[in-house]
C-alpha cells in the first residue's frame, strides 16, 4: 500500500487505479465559513418542503444547535437534519433536492476543485467514482452531483441519519449501516472486493480538515494500493467560484419560492419583512384591481415597484384608451385588434402589458387558479389544450379587443426562451413582439407545485422591490408572401413563430432553445432529461 496525505499525484501516474473516491465539501463546494455553511441548505428544505413555519423553527432552534460540538458529519448536523426532515414527506424532500437546491449548490460549486476530480476519473478511466459527504445528507446533493455536474458516481454518501416510515420521515435511524459514510463505503468496496470487479486501487482526493480521513482504513481493506491527494486550504482559498458559462449542464430551470440563500442574518430579515410584506402584495393587488392604469403605475411606485418601458422607434405606440379619441374620429379606427406575443415571466405579464398600453388586454390561459382569476385586473380566458377548439376562441377574443399569447406555455426564470408554439401565428397578419424581463430580491412569483401556483402572483407581490421591464418591439408580418399571401401551413406558422422568439431573444440577450413546457415538468420530476437545448 501506498500513501502519501501530503503529495499530490500527478494525474499522469493515476492509469493504475480504479477507484476515485472525492470529499464533495472539500473538492466541489467552496463553503467559505465551516459554521455557517451547511446551515442555509438546511433552511431552505425546512422552507420549501416543510412551509415558514418549520423554517422559523429551525432559525428559532440555531442557536441551540450552535452549542453543539462542531464538525461536519457530527450532533449539529444530525440536530439540523432532525429538525429539517422530521415529519416531510418523502417525495417532497426529494423533489426540493432536485428542483430547489442545484441552483444554489451551483453558486457555490468551485471550478478548479471540478476540474480536478473530472481529469482525475478521465485519466484514470475509473470504473467506479464515490463521493462523500459529511455535512449533509445524499438527497441533498445527489442530483447535484450526477444531474447538474455530471459526475457519473457509482455511489454518493452522505450522512443519513433518519427514518423514512410509511414515506415519511419520522426518526433517528438506528442501523449501523447508514450511521456514518465510512461503514457505507467499506460495505461497498468490501461487497465489490469479493467480485472479479474487485478494485485494485483507489485515489482519494480530500482536504486538509476533511473527516475523510477516517474513511482510508476502509480503502486499505479492500485495495491493494491507496494515494491520497490532500487539497490544502491556502490552494483552495485560490479557486474560483464556477461561472455560468462554464456550467456541465445549462441552468434553464430551477423552483423553490426563495430567491436568496437564507443565510441566519437573511433569514431573520425575512421573517422580519414577511408580515409586511404580505401588506404589500395587499395594497398593490388593490390599486391594480381599483385604479386605471394611468393612476396605478404611480401609486404602485410609491409601494416601491418598478417599472420601465421601451418602445422601438419602428414599433407602434401606445393606444388611447377608450373614450379619448380625437373629435371626427371613429374609434372603432383608432383601436384596432392587436396581437401581443410575449415571453412567459410571470402571472402578471398581462398586466404590465396592459399598463403600458394604458388599456386593458385580453390574456389566454391553460390553467389559472380562480384566486388568480379573482385578483387579476385584466380579463383571462382559458384554452382547452386542442389546437382547433384553442384556435378558434383566440381568434373570438381578438375580435373583441387586443389579444395577450404567452407562446412558451409555462414560465422560465433564468435567461432563457422555451420554444414558441405556432398557434398565435394564424391569427392576425401581423404580430407584435413583446420582450420582458423581471427582478425579484426575495421570492420567486412563479411555481412548479399545484398546490402552491395560485399563489404566485402574491409572492412576485410581496417582493420588497419588484421590477418589471417591457420592450415592445417592432411588429412582425405573419401572411406569406407566396402567390399574393394566403393563409399558410403548418410550416409557415412554425417559421413565424421562431422569427418571434428570435426577435425576442435578440431583444433581452436571452439563448433560445428547444424545450417546452413538458420538458420542464419532466425535469422537475426527474422523469426525463433532455439533450439538447
Amino acid at each position: 500500500m501506498a500513501e502519501n496525505p501530503d503529495a499530490s499525484p500527478p494525474l499522469y501516474r493515476l492509469t493504475t487505479y480504479d477507484t476515485l473516491v472525492f470529499d464533495v465539501e472539500a473538492c466541489l463546494l467552496l463553503l467559505r465559513s465551516p459554521r455557517l455553511s451547511t446551515f442555509p441548505y438546511f433552511m431552505l428544505v425546512a422552507v420549501e418542503a416543510g412551509g415558514f413555519l418549520r423554517g422559523l423553527l429551525l432559525l428559532l432552534a440555531y442557536p441551540l444547535i450552535l452549542c453543539l460540538p462542531s464538525g461536519r458529519g457530527t450532533m449539529r448536523t444530525k440536530a439540523m437534519v432532525l429538525v429539517s426532515f422530521f415529519g416531510l414527506r418523502e417525495k417532497e424532500v426529494a423533489r426540493v433536492c432536485r428542483a430547489v437546491l442545484p441552483k444554489f449548490f451551483l453558486e457555490v460549486a468551485a471550478m478548479e476543485g471540478l476540474e480536478l476530480v473530472r481529469t482525475a476519473a478521465r485519466r484514470m478511466k475509473a470504473k467506479r467514482v464515490v463521493a462523500v459527504c459529511s455535512g449533509f445528507p445524499s438527497v441533498m446533493i445527489e442530483a447535484f452531483i450526477r444531474d447538474h455536474l455530471c459526475i457519473d458516481a457509482k455511489a454518493v454518501l452522505g450522512c443519513e441519519v433518519m427514518n423514512v416510515v410509511g414515506g415519511r420521515y419520522v426518526g433517528m435511524a438506528i442501523g449501523r449501516s447508514t450511521s456514518s459514510p465510512g461503514m457505507c463505503l467499506s460495505g461497498k468496496l468490501t461487497k465489490e472486493a469479493g467480485s472479479q470487479h474487485a478494485p485494485s486501487g483507489t485515489v482519494c482526493l480530500v482536504g486538509e480538515d476533511s473527516r475523510m480521513h477516517r474513511l482510508l482504513p476502509c480503502c486499505c481493506q479492500v485495495s491493494s494500493i491507496v494515494q491520497v491527494h490532500q487539497i490544502t486550504n491556502s490552494e483552495k482559498a485560490a479557486w474560483r467560484s464556477l461561472p455560468r458559462e462554464k456550467y456541465p449542464k445549462p441552468l434553464v430551470f430551477h423552483d423553490g419560492r426563495l430567491a436568496f440563500l437564507p443565510t441566519p442574518s437573511a433569514a431573520v430579515a425575512m421573517y422580519t419583512f414577511l408580515p409586511l410584506g404580505i401588506t404589500l402584495a395587499v395594497v398593490r393587488s388593490a390599486i391594480f384591481k381599483l385604479f386605471p392604469y394611468s393612476v396605478a403605475l404611480p401609486l404602485s411606485a410609491l409601494t416601491g415597484m418598478r417599472s420601465r418601458l421601451v418602445v422601438d422607434q419602428e414599433s407602434p405606440s401606445p393606444l388611447p384608451p377608450p373614450g379619448t379619441v380625437p373629435v371626427g374620429v371613429e374609434e372603432h379606427a383608432t383601436r384596432g385588434r392587436r396581437l401581443f406575443a410575449c415571453n412567459h415571466r410571470t402571472l402578471i405579464d398581462p398586466i404590465a402589458i396592459s399598463c403600458c398600453q394604458n388599456r386593458p388586454v385580453m390574456a389566454v390561459t391553460y390553467g389559472l387558479s380562480r384566486f388568480s382569476e379573482l385578483i387579476s385586473p385584466v380579463r383571462t380566458a382559458r384554452l382547452t389544450r386542442d389546437r382547433d377548439e384553442d384556435h378558434r376562441r383566440m381568434a373570438a377574443l381578438l375580435a373583441r379587443g387586443d389579444l395577450v399569447v404567452c407562446p412558451e406555455g409555462t414560465t422560465c426564470r433564468e435567461p432563457y426562451l422555451l420554444r414558441f408554439s405556432p398557434l398565435f401565428a394564424g391569427l392576425a397578419d401581423e404580430v407584435t413582439p413583446v420582450a420582458l424581463d423581471t427582478h425579484v430580491d426575495m421570492f420567486y412569483g412563479t411555481s412548479t407545485k399545484p398546490s402552491a401556483k395560485w399563489l404566485d402572483a402574491i409572492y412576485f407581490l410581496m417582493n420588497a422591490w419588484p421590477e418589471y421591464r417591457v420592450e415592445v418591439l417592432e411588429p412582425v408580418l405573419t401572411t406569406p408572401v407566396v402567390d399574393g399571401g394566403g393563409a399558410g401551413g403548418d410550416g409557415h406558422r412554425i417559421d413565424v413563430a421562431n422569427r418571434v422568439q428570435r426577435v425576442i431573444g435578440e431583444a433581452l440577450g436571452y439563448e433560445l432553445t428547444r424545450l417546452t413546457r413538458k420538458d420542464k415538468y419532466n425535469m422537475m420530476a426527474g422523469e426525463g432529461e433532455s439533450d439538447t437545448i
